[in-house]
């Protein structure tokens, strides 16, 4: 029972360290699309995600500098916690 415990509480502990930035909901959600796309436009990802002109625009500004390699960390991450 403590061994259960204990990976419990590991993975709870790892999980404070993925990138909060990615991890929002919507930009894993606009980032996942991303990644199975090679390319999309502003007017593609408004109308899958169904966000507003204005949230979509400021999820994109919050990851642009991050880029793919932070996605592909974030994914890696998520991988190693959830097993």
């Amino acid at each position: 029972m403590n061994t259960k415990k204990s990976e419990i509480s590991n993975n709870l502990t790892d999980l404070m360290d993925i990138d909060k930035d990615i991890h929002e909901p919507a930009r894993l959600m606009i980032l996942s699309y991303l990644f199975v796309l090679e390319s999309a436009d502003f007017i593609f990802l408004r109308g899958q995600t169904g966000l507003t002109w204005g949230n979509l625009s400021s999820h994109i500004t919050k990851f642009t500098d991050k880029g793919k390699e932070a996605f592909l960390n974030y994914r890696a991450k998520m991988k190693e916690i959830l097993g």
